[in-house]
């Protein structure tokens, strides 16, 4: 029999604020965290508007000797770390730490510090280039430097899976402490690639928005003049843990991870496609032993492509049948916009507060409503419902789709 696994501990750096507490309240009141780039000059770009964290200090985590020797998707990731753990009343303790481990979903890495080094290089040469540039950027560094930082000597990896590694860190995660290899897990997902070849490769494909005369309602999933997503940053993690474990630490439990579901589309590297997201919601659904009929909501994966939006919806519809039409179901990343690796870890946080407040988050900028998207979309404001079973979707490039569903205990 496996062991259950609850939610205990949330954290989140994010453009909507710097804790979990100010990002829930820019989600539930319908905030928009994006506006034009500043952290470089994107007069240039096709596309010039981001999701960016704003005054962000690592300072009271991260030591300004150690923030010169990592990317910032690294400080990102520990700073919500720590906040995760303290909410979590969690104590890492010597003994304990063999029975911690860390799981960060990564979608493409240190690019800003690629870059910079790269310019260093050109400029003055190999040997100017830092003896900390490669643990910089290498993906796993996230999970390398929490389990560092807080002393987590259990299971140390990164998922690196586009726009579902979160969520697949998260579940992959949940299955080590359902089967008994560790008592807890820091899960999640980090990104900070607001930089201009990340925004230019973005937008070379005709990913991105190019609404940049309106830059805080770019982001406009299901409305019938959504032109693309707008690339956002942060991190967002959680703390795991065995259900027996936390209830006799008598930790404070959000919630129950009860379901997870993946599936790969091997149809197109990025083109949408019904069947991978269909299979990836029917197995999350399987595997928490919950009708269709009993989800309350869905925070969709809706990026605001014309296409992709869509798709989920269909997706959705065959899933859950007639019952489709009774689910509250909402994209945050019209606010926050879409932070890559670390979308799915951001979403999931939403979907628990959801359930935690009674609050569905609404999908802000829905001006005129697509008609194919004939669901409720919950367009504009965020309404009030009993939410005891919620799934949050990711799917990304490559064709890989990952499910989370949780249940209120």
């Amino acid at each position: 029999m496996k062991n259950r696994v609850v939610v205990t501990g949330m954290g989140c750096i994010s453009p909507l604020g710097n804790d979990a507490k100010s990002t829930w309240k820019g989600v539930s009141e319908g905030q928009s965290g994006i506006d034009r780039i500043t952290k470089f000059d994107p007069a240039a770009f096709r596309s010039q508007m981001a999701g960016e964290v704003k005054g962000f200090d690592p300072a009271p985590v991260v030591a300004p000797s150690d923030q010169k020797k990592m990317d910032l998707f690294i400080q990102y990731a520990l700073v919500a770390t720590k906040e995760a753990l303290d909410d979590a009343g969690m104590e890492i303790s010597e003994d304990f730490s063999y029975d911690i481990g860390v799981s960060v979903g990564i979608g493409i890495g240190g690019l800003m510090s690629i870059e910079k080094y790269h310019q260093i290089y050109l400029e003055k040469g190999p040997r100017r280039i830092t003896p900390f540039f490669i643990p910089m950027v290498i993906s796993n560094m996230a999970a390398g430097q929490i389990s560092l930082y807080f002393n987590c000597r259990n299971y140390n990896s990164s998922t690196v899976s586009a726009c579902s590694s979160s969520n697949h860190s998260i579940g992959d995660a949940a299955r080590i402490i359902e089967r008994g290899d560790a008592k807890a897990m820091i899960v999640g997902g980090a990104e900070a690639v607001v930089t201009p070849l990340a925004v230019g490769g973005f937008a070379a494909m005709k990913a991105l928005s190019t609404r940049n005369d309106e830059p805080t309602s770019a982001s406009r999933p299901y409305d019938k003049n959504r032109d693309g997503f707008v690339i956002g940053e942060g991190s967002g993690i959680l703390i795991l843990e065995n259900w027996d474990y936390a209830r006799a630490r008598g930790a404070r439990i959000y919630c129950e991870l009860a379901g997870y579901g993946f599936s790969a589309d091997a149809h197109h590297m990025t083109a949408p496609n019904l069947s991978g997201p269909v299979r990836s919601m029917e197995m999350t659904l399987r595997d928490a032993q919950v009708n269709p009929d009993q989800v309350d909501y869905i925070n969709a994966h809706a990026t605001s492509t014309p296409t992709g939006d869509i798709n989920e919806l269909d997706a959705i519809k065959q899933v859950f049948g007639d019952h489709a039409h009774n689910v509250s179901i909402s994209s945050s990343k019209s606010m926050s916009g879409h932070l890559l690796g670390a979308a799915g870890a951001l979403e999931a946080f939403v979907s628990i507060k959801a359930m935690e407040t009674g609050l569905v988050p609404p999908t802000i900028n829905i001006e005129n409503l697509d008609s194919e998207c004939d669901l409720d979309v919950t367009p504009n404001k965020a309404k009030e419902r009993e939410i005891q079973i919620a799934m949050s979707n990711s799917f990304g490039f490559g064709g890989t789709n990952a499910a989370l569903l949780f249940r209120a205990i």
